[in-house]
């Protein structure tokens, strides 16, 4: 049996239909879900739900038995008291389900940035909590992005109002991305082979050798209208978060990631792309997901 966390979500949703489409070669899949409701009915009727969060040791126990393989996503906050301590809380109960539960293999959604990152906020608590997860002994393999296109539809509304892409990072420097579709497929993917072993990261690099400011260019031509980068500064960004109610310690750990990213360039010019498991390429996405998102 497969089981699935965040099954709403992005990533998740993705995966989720992927096995279903696989048909018998998934075997059963069970749910780990807060709200079913959210669930489509057409996959409500084809999985196994349990309700809750997989923060919750109960939860994640009853989730995992008989479960062999788990898609393992840590949902992110900006709600959360330490940003270490919301991956923990989700960590916690993964682990402990490993130990009981006999849970064989583990597929999570990680980040580029491992034996590199260093008080990168939210990407280092990923890469520990990952350090947790294989401390078990569990086959393990981390889905590995650097920068998601997706984070850009939230831009959506100062895309189409004012033309303006703003980012918190230097707009003249290369910044590999990776497109959701990409992270799920891999996924899916992992979870229908049942014979790969051992703990190893999955690095997931689009084709783009794009700067911001080139980013930029590629959504104006896509948009058929004036597109600008705007660069932010971190300080400015944690102000924004703050006004919009992210606590101090999510706002916090946010810009200690981008300041990382500025200084330590880990998802930079020197990261090969790997067309093998992110082969999206930024203007397709742009044309397929960010244009209908900005001109509905």
């Amino acid at each position: 049996m497969i089981l699935v966390t965040t099954p709403t979500g992005r990533i998740g949703g993705q995966v989720l239909a992927s096995l279903l489409d696989a048909g018998d070669a998934a075997g059963p899949v069970r749910v780990v879900v807060r709200d079913p409701a959210r669930l489509a009915p057409q996959v409500r009727d084809r999985v196994e739900t349990v309700t809750g969060s997989h923060a919750d040791p109960d939860v994640m126990a009853k989730a995992c038995a008989g479960a062999d393989r788990v898609f393992w996503l840590v949902p992110p906050s900006l709600t959360a008291d330490s940003v270490e301590g919301h991956f923990r809380a989700f960590t916690r109960p993964l682990v402990d389900a490993i130990q009981a539960q006999g849970v064989e293999r583990v597929v999570a959604v990680s980040t580029l940035g491992r034996g590199v990152a260093r008080h990168a906020g939210q990407i280092s608590a990923s890469l520990t909590a990952d350090d947790e997860v294989r401390a078990t002994g569990v086959h393990h393999r981390a889905l590995c992005p650097p920068y998601l296109m997706e984070n850009l539809l939230a831009q959506a509304a100062a895309l189409r109002e004012g033309g303006e892409l703003a980012m918190a990072v230097p707009g003249d420097r290369v910044l590999r991305t990776c497109a959701t579709r990409d992270i799920a497929a891999t996924a899916a993917r992992l979870l229908l082979d049942r014979t790969w072993t051992g703990q190893a990261d999955v690095p997931l690099v689009g084709p783009d050798d794009l700067t911001p400011k080139g980013m930029a260019r590629v959504v104006s031509e896509v948009l058929d209208r004036p597109v600008r980068f705007r660069p932010v500064d971190t300080e400015d960004q944690k102000a924004a978060l703050l006004r919009y109610g992210a606590t101090e310690a999510a706002a916090q750990g946010l810009a200690d990631m981008m300041r990382a990213l500025d200084d330590q360039d880990f998802y930079g010019a020197g990261v090969p792309v790997t067309p093998g498991t992110a082969p999206t390429g930024f203007r397709g996405w742009c044309e397929e997901v960010l244009k209908p998102a900005v001109l509905g």
